[in-house]
């Protein structure tokens, strides 16, 4: 699906094994790049064989979820976000927005935004999700606006959730409840 966002269209769609290679390069830049915003460190994940990824690509392909990429006009990885579903049926009403990234030279387009959207829309059409869940590094004012702003609220805190060079960072948890949203946008 094509989006249009500020400086053009950006294209929107879930990534495959054909995109192993650029979404493991784009992963490990998102990873040393802002490496409070991931529970994953940069080194676990560049230690990893190209099969983890590879692993990762066929378990978002093969649903309930969905890990979606966003590409500019030349065809360049600038932007995923995934949504994981669990399998255990007391828990499959709920699903986790994760993977939340967006290459630094293409942020402040309303990229990010599209991606959220595209993952909430996916838990919609998915018709048992009741909500989607998200982590979000405490301070991260910019990522919390967006999460806010598409409907996500915060519903607890939970300090020192990651280590970073022995840095505590707390993460924010939030919740995004699916029938409130459709009931907000009734009639529109």
């Amino acid at each position: 699906m094509s989006v249009l966002v500020e400086h053009g269209p950006v294209l929107l769609r879930p990534l495959g094994v054909a995109d192993a290679e650029p979404y493991r390069a784009f992963r490990l830049d998102a990873l040393r790049g802002t490496p409070g915003a991931f529970t994953s460190s940069h080194d676990e994940e560049a230690a990893k064989p190209p099969t983890a990824t590879l692993r990762r690509l066929t378990e978002a392909a093969d649903g309930p979820g969905a890990l979606i990429g966003a590409f500019d006009g030349a065809g360049t990885l600038i932007g995923t976000a995934g949504l994981k579903v669990p399998s255990r049926s007391q828990e499959r009403h709920k699903g986790t927005l994760y993977g939340m990234a967006v290459a630094p030279g293409a942020a402040g387009r309303g990229i990010g935004r599209a991606l959220v959207r595209e993952v909430l829309r996916t838990a919609e059409r998915d018709g048992r999700l009741r909500q989607v869940l998200l982590t979000v590094s405490e301070g991260n004012e910019p990522a919390l606006r967006l999460y806010t702003s598409c409907g996500f609220e915060v519903w607890g805190r939970e300090p020192r959730a990651v280590l970073v060079d022995g840095q505590a960072v707390a993460k924010l948890h939030m919740v995004c409840l699916l029938d409130a949203r459709r009931e907000g946008t009734a009639g529109r």
